[in-house]
């Protein structure tokens, strides 16, 4: 494979495993972090000189400039050739009543700007109106936009809502230069961030009520096969139906039936 793979947030968790697996499928991969140098290094050193970890916060735009500037520089002649906004905060669990707005402010300008912002100097790289030979961009959005949320949780659902509706309308407006938008929607996932809120009694009762708490390893696959263009996740009444291939999705168009991310119709 021939060009870079931009994955924010992955020294951790989902993210950490997208990038391994982009590497694997030959791809060079900008490994980025906003506080955990360490742990961003030991993913790029793991995945060997084709990973280059890179500091960022992504709430701040002069930073997502630098970032994209610095891959660049790092990547000589190879094609931008995806992102993956995996990337969030989730702002805790607070009730309504004790909510500001300055404690607002980070989770919508990490989760929504700061998303948007990587999205838009991906599409300069990338769209075929900009000179760019195209490209992929996966944003890692929630099962909570669907449902709003856990208690507290209304304001993280609401910002991963509104990714949903970036995808959407990103994808229509750069779809004709050549770039694809998709998004996945996690449901209650074991990594670090979430693995300190089962120590909640709420959080824990919730977490035992599922038949499984998701893994890091299939959602990476989930998101490379988006980004690389040879699958797509179906979900089914909001559950996990397995990875299909574009052929897959195309004979099923043929027979006349709807398709949308909720699944067939």
């Amino acid at each position: 494979m021939d060009g870079a793979v931009v994955v924010t947030g992955s020294s951790r968790g989902i993210g950490a495993a997208t990038a391994r697996l982009a590497a694997a499928r030959g791809y060079t991969v900008a490994v980025t972090y906003r506080a955990d140098r360490a742990a961003a290094e030991a993913v790029a050193a793991e995945i060997g000189r084709d990973a280059i970890a890179l500091q960022a916060d992504i709430a701040r735009e002069d930073d997502v400039v630098a970032l994209f500037a610095a891959v660049d520089d790092w990547r000589g002649q190879r094609p931008l050739a995806g992102l993956v906004n995996n990337a969030g905060v989730d702002g805790g669990r607070d009730p309504i009543e004790a909510q500001t707005a300055a404690a607002l402010a980070p989770l919508y300008s990490v989760n929504v700007v700061g998303t948007a912002l990587c999205c838009r100097e991906a599409v300069r790289r990338m769209a075929g109106r900009n000179g760019g030979p195209g490209g992929a961009i996966v944003n890692v959005s929630s099962m909570s936009a669907t449902i709003g949320g856990r208690p507290g949780a209304a304001f993280y659902a609401a910002s991963k809502a509104a990714v949903d509706t970036l995808t959407v309308g990103l994808a229509k407006e750069v779809a004709g230069e050549g770039v694809r938008v998709n998004a996945v929607r996690p449901g209650m996932t074991l990594t670090d961030m979430t693995a300190a809120r089962l120590t909640d009694p709420v959080e824990d009762h919730l977490s035992k009520s599922l038949p499984s708490l998701g893994s890091t390893e299939p959602l990476s696959k989930a998101v490379e096969a988006l980004r690389g263009g040879d699958g797509a996740l179906v979900l089914v009444d909001g559950r996990p139906a397995g990875i299909v291939t574009r052929a897959d999705i195309l004979a099923f168009l043929a027979t006349g039936s709807r398709y949308d991310m909720g699944g067939p119709a």
